[in-house]
């Protein structure tokens, strides 16, 4: 007539987590039952990372001795143990097993302790402070001998316990009211309980050395105090009034079933028969029925009662009484996880505590920003609490391990909380974008110019020395290297990945294959000079066309496979910043970039060597020199590039690419074309084909120009 037993114990663990009870006491008796308790619950407690402080049992001997001389003789016993449970322990939480008697042992231990620290004169103040869980099994009476000594429950004071729902049923308060010692002679437990309670003596029974006087029978049960009789009905007497209804409620079943069954066979009457006590156990199963108290008491299949636990709080008083309050209930019915419910708010707890709920744990929680380090030796509840690692956070106490914020997040200076990562990528409206589009706008107009100034004097003499054709397309590919850095800034889009590395890649290996075919074309040209050369037929447009085009579809080709097996695309990069997201193309596959800028330096590094081969030829038609200069600015600034990019993050890598690809369009522009300009446009007297031929007697001013330009 009790609930499953297994269900208390689960009750027990979510009380301990729901107050985060992680360092508990444990108290049983030495008996079977008390064994059998702690071989269950341990397993549950750490299963749920939950430590016991300490596991203390009570020998069953103990609790039936009832002078000062055996509490003298378990001094020993008693101070031991007191002193491993109220004094060496952090553990504000004990969970006791045990039957009602167990509170006499507990209530004598520290009574001993007291008295042994007066005889000795050490006023130690005893610790109050303990939170005692206690089963269904265990009831706060006290008996006669701890009323004679001066017993109290103080000591109990907020202890929470799990209890047999019980109501109050029809009459029973009147019951109690009316109870008199006088009744029939075979009430004997009527008799000792008034000789006991009230220290009379009933007339013919038997009067032990404490009884003084005679009981009047005008003594009533309501003006003991709770601790001796309570006039509500507990949990045990509720069960014993059900259980009997519930026999009733069978033994009616079964003869119904019975008679039935006799008047179908024919039987007009049912004749009497001796019912053995197994035969009604069918009928108790799924029996169910409504008491007086207006209950439904059901039985399930197992003959078990389908009922929870209330959850009361003890409250004591002065005077030694006490009520309990219902705080709380235990329900199987309930969805998984929820079975119990606890009011926190009506919870008396013990004065001793500072904090409410109090906390029971090996040591203080760790704050926030702080994760949990186990100590070498001791239970996993006890550790050291260690700041964070970087880029680590917690932002609760008691949390097992730091953790990363999630992506987007980095955690404070703190490490308490995660922070919204701010975005990285070079914005048109930063500085950096700005002065770099500036740049672009301003070097962007000075091709422009010097393609109009070599439009306009096309027919002279050092525009055609130099191939009018192969200037045009260098010039025009100079412009489209320079406006394309502007797609490297701005949020990455789908379009400008896909087109910023390869339209840089393409348009500047034209560029450089323009310059090595004009190159190229000088060396061919002074060779078949040469009397009696076979190479004249290869001098012409077509084979600086040739040149350009051929040097040119290697890189398209590159690029067009880059694009159709892994192709650049917009990305975000958490990791690489610890405060900022970076917005950035990814490549796709780096190797294939790669192979677009090494390309472009096997170009570069031909047109240098060639150039600087053809250096010492004439100079007033040689441009060797001039490209000799602009190859090397060009093989210098990438040279560069690469550490540079790779030792950068977020908008400084596409600053440092804007930057080199200025750069090395500005030094071509610069080195091969203003000592032309200059001349065309400041010295025109030098323009003419008469100072073109005169190649010995005087060094050509436009490289004098270049010399100084350069240092």
């Amino acid at each position: 007539m009790v609930p499953n037993e297994g269900l208390q114990y689960q009750g027990i663990i979510q009380l301990l987590l729901y107050f985060r009870w992680k360092w508990v006491g444990l108290i049983t008796t030495d008996n079977e039952a008390g064994e059998r308790f702690l071989q269950t619950i341990e397993p549950m407690l750490f299963k749920n990372q939950i430590c016991s402080a300490f596991t203390e049992t009570i020998e069953y001997h103990l609790h039936f001795k009832h002078n000062m001389l055996n509490m003298v003789d378990d001094l020993v016993h008693f101070s031991k143990l007191f002193t491993r449970v109220f004094i060496m322990s952090k553990a504000n939480a004990v969970v006791i097993y045990g039957e009602s008697q167990t509170i006499a042992w507990l209530l004598r231990t520290e009574k001993t302790m007291k008295i042994i620290l007066q005889i000795n004169h050490q006023y130690i103040k005893l610790p109050e402070g303990k939170v005692w869980i206690t089963t269904a099994q265990f009831d706060f009476i006290l008996d006669k001998f701890q009323k004679d000594f001066d017993f109290n429950l103080q000591m109990f004071h907020g202890a929470i316990s799990f209890a047999i729902h019980s109501k109050e049923t029809h009459s029973f308060q009147g019951f109690l009211q009316q109870v008199n010692p006088y009744w029939e002679d075979r009430n004997g437990f009527i008799k000792d309980l008034w000789e006991q309670a009230f220290g009379c003596s009933v007339s013919n029974a038997s009067v032990s050395k404490y009884i003084d006087g005679t009981c009047t029978g005008g003594e009533k049960l309501e003006s003991l105090p709770a601790p001796y009789f309570e006039m509500s009905m507990t949990g045990h007497s509720y069960s014993i009034y059900n259980a009997v209804y519930a026999l009733a409620h069978a033994l009616q079943i079964m003869y119904s079933a019975r008679t039935i069954h006799n008047r179908t066979d024919g039987g007009d009457r049912l004749s009497h028969q001796n019912l053995e006590p197994w035969q009604v156990h069918s009928f108790l199963k799924r029996i169910s029925f409504n008491n007086s108290g207006g209950d439904e008491i059901t039985l399930n299949e197992y003959g078990e009662l389908a009922a929870g636990f209330a959850i009361t709080n003890l409250v004591t008083f002065r005077n030694r009484s006490y009520v309990r309050v219902k705080v709380g209930r235990l329900d199987p019915q309930a969805p998984p996880g929820k079975e119990l419910t606890i009011n926190v708010d009506r919870i008396k707890w013990h004065s001793g505590f500072t904090q409410e709920p109090p906390l029971s744990l090996c040591n203080a929680n760790c704050h926030p920003g702080y994760g949990k380090r186990k100590k070498e030796g001791e239970k996993f509840c006890c550790y050291d609490c260690d700041p964070c690692p970087h880029e680590m956070f917690s932002n609760e106490k008691e949390m097992e391990i730091c953790v990363r914020c999630p992506a987007g997040q980095y955690p404070n200076e703190d490490q308490d909380h995660c922070i919204s990562k701010r975005p990285n990528f070079l914005g048109f409206d930063e500085t950096l974008a700005i002065v770099s589009i500036f740049s672009v706008l301003l070097f962007s107009l000075i091709t422009i110019l010097v393609l109009g100034i070599f439009i306009k004097y096309r027919d002279t003499a050092i525009v055609k020395a130099n191939n009018r054709s192969l200037t045009y397309i260098l010039l025009f590919c100079l412009l489209l290297c320079f406006l394309c850095s502007l797609m490297f800034i701005g949020t990455p889009k789908e379009a400008t990945c896909l087109l910023r590395q390869t339209s840089f890649g393409i348009v500047f290996s034209v560029a450089l294959s323009s310059i090595l075919a004009k190159t190229i074309s000088v060396v061919l040209a002074f060779m078949a000079t040469k009397p009696g050369s076979t190479i004249r037929r290869w001098v012409g447009k077509k084979l600086a066309y040739s040149i350009v085009l051929s040097s040119s579809i290697v890189q398209v080709g590159i690029c067009a496979f880059w694009l159709a097996t892994s192709p650049p695309f917009p990305d975000v990069d958490m990791d690489s910043m610890t405060e900022e997201m970076i917005f950035l193309c990814n490549e796709g596959s780096v190797s294939m970039f790669y192979c677009v800028l090494g390309y472009m330096g096997f170009l570069a590094t031909v047109s240098f060597t060639v150039a600087f081969l053809a250096r010492k030829l004439p100079d007033s038609f040689n441009e060797a020199k001039f490209i000799t200069f602009s190859m090397l600015v060009f093989c210098s600034v990438w040279l560069s590039f690469v550490p540079t990019y790779l030792s950068t993050r977020g908008k400084y890598m596409v600053a440092v690419e804007i930057f080199s690809i200025l750069a090395s369009s500005a030094g071509l522009l610069g080195c091969i074309f203003s000592p032309k300009c200059y001349i065309i446009v400041a010295r025109p007297d030098l323009n003419n084909r008469e100072q073109l031929i005169r190649r010995k007697k005087r060094r050509s001013f436009h490289s004098s120009f270049l010399t100084a330009w350069v240092l």
